[in-house]
């Protein structure tokens, strides 16, 4: 009895080695239902607030002039 032995790699053949056929994609997602409606809200009895000039908190000071050393 003789065996015969290759040299090398080789690509298995066993059905368990093999990929499986391909399998049908599951259905995509759902989109969720809207429970409610945003019904339109009155202003405020107040009036909006109103914000402070910020321009002024954030005004840049001029830059002075460095000296000159010499």
């Amino acid at each position: 009895m003789e065996v015969i032995v290759e040299e090398g790699c080789r690509t298995p053949r066993h059905s368990e080695c093999q990929i499986p056929a391909d399998l049908a994609c599951p259905p995509a997602p759902r989109k969720k239902k809207v429970g409610y409606v945003m019904k339109q809200r009155d202003p405020p009895k107040n009036g909006y607030f109103q914000p402070p000039d910020l321009e002024v908190l954030f005004t840049v000071a001029p830059r002075r002039e460095a000296f000159a050393w010499t």
